[in-house]
């Protein structure tokens, strides 16, 4: 038991002496239409939360409350939902959630020109806060993890950088960036993104790839930047740049991924319209791989104070307000329609003799009488017309200009269907 607490204590010291940036900036192009209006970070995920919130809860549950969350791509809804939501941690503790938006620090000419470089233009920043260590995160994958334990990995191992990593398909990895490790999980090699990843030893069918996730050292991370800030041939990427230059003369180590009890080994990178689909309709199964309502682990976000979930209608005419295998949320109401294995946002309303399959409605949606949708994703603040139907002829969904992903999921957006939401009228 003493040793148990030991090491807790050691932990939680690592975790007081960390700051957290999230790397939120993002676009996310390959959700298409999805981020024509909001950063990647931003997009809602699981009925309720935004993608943003899986890193955000990671860090209040290790214990690291000095987060600071980098922006710059139309942030706007990203600021809003960070400053409704998360603003309850108390300064006077030095505890804070802060919004680090892209301010030209360096130069007036340049917005961040990569991940390396949108740390570089807050390095003022970071010796404000005068951490020992850096976490660096992505701000756009679905995972938990307690980074307690990688800090603790870190420092045993007398790291200058400890790069988090999980296994993936070999098709998988040619979007990541790929290592190789040594029996003591030292870096040997790193390739961004390549065309023929490099598989691990023991699993020819996988590839070692990283997750975005990097602890630095704070003054070897300062040497870094600045360093590579000077090389005019640099895209100052710590993918492409940082880490391959390193590894030969540094201790930079790979830290096998380790997820909660509750998800041990879940982690999604929801960067395509197809895998955003898929992780969501996987939480409306019986056991889902992502529990949602783990206690101990819990997702923070922010919500509107909203009504339960109303169905309506119970007519021997088929107009019966009914949801199988889904997930329906506050203020949504099912007046007289079918929803099956579908995952519903707030404020949506089907209206009657609708039907709904395999589909994910983000919030205020209005679907008229009688449409029929399979296999969807539509956008917040649709208006579905009385009558239509999506999913079902994928060419003439095509023709009325709707996106076709891969794998055949259509995503309906406001402006597809000339609805202009955003836009001045």
């Amino acid at each position: 038991m003493a040793t148990q607490e030991k090491n807790q204590r050691f932990v939680s010291r690592l975790t007081r002496d960390t700051l957290a940036l999230i790397l939120a900036g993002g676009r996310g192009s390959r959700l298409k239409q999805l981020t024509d209006w909001r950063a990647k970070p931003a997009v809602p995920f699981g009925g309720k939360f935004r993608i943003v919130d899986f890193p955000l809860s990671n860090c209040l549950n290790s214990d690291i409350n000095r987060i600071s969350v980098l922006t710059q791509y139309k942030a706007h809804s990203l600021i809003l939902h960070i400053q409704k939501g998360w603003s309850f941690l108390r300064g006077e503790f030095g505890e804070f959630i802060e919004i680090v938006p892209a301010q030209q620090r360096i130069s007036e000419s340049n917005w961040y020109q990569g991940t390396a470089d949108a740390v570089y233009q807050n390095l003022d920043i970071i010796r404000h806060h005068n951490p020992e260590y850096v976490l660096i995160l992505a701000g756009d994958h679905i995972y938990k993890m307690d980074y307690g334990p990688m800090l603790a990995f870190h420092v045993e191992n007398k790291a200058d950088l400890t790069v988090g990593c999980i296994g993936v398909d070999l098709q998988t990895a040619r979007s990541f960036g790929v290592m190789s490790v040594d029996a003591e999980h030292r870096i040997t090699q790193f390739d961004e993104k390549p065309d023929n990843p490099h598989p691990m030893l023991d699993d020819p069918d996988s590839a070692l790839a990283s997750m975005g996730i990097y602890i630095f050292n704070t003054k070897f991370l300062f040497e870094q930047l600045i360093k590579d800030s000077d090389l005019n041939s640099s895209s100052h990427d710590f993918g492409k740049d940082i880490i391959p230059s390193i590894i030969k003369s540094y201790r930079v180590f790979a830290y096998p991924f380790r997820g909660v009890p509750s998800d041990k080994d879940y982690w999604r990178d929801v960067g395509t319209l197809d895998s955003f689909w898929q992780a969501n309709l996987e939480l409306v199964g019986v056991t889902p791989p992502l529990n949602l309502y783990d206690k101990e682990w819990p997702i923070w976000t922010y919500q509107e104070q909203l009504p339960p979930a109303k169905f309506v209608f119970d007519d021997d005419n088929g107009r019966r307000g009914t949801a199988i295998d889904s997930m329906v949320s506050g203020g949504c109401i099912i007046s007289g329609s079918m929803i099956k294995r579908s995952l519903l946002f707030s404020n949506v309303r089907v209206y009657e003799h609708s039907e709904l399959r395999d589909s994910i409605v983000l919030p205020d949606v209005h679907i008229g009488k009688n449409c029929r949708l399979t296999k969807v994703v539509i956008d917040k603040g649709c208006e579905i017309p009385d009558g239509m139907v999506i999913g079902e002829d994928l060419e003439e969904d095509r023709k009325r200009g709707l996106f076709i992903s891969e794998g055949g999921v259509v995503l309906v957006t406001p402006e597809m269907l000339g609805q202009n939401l955003h836009k001045a009228r």
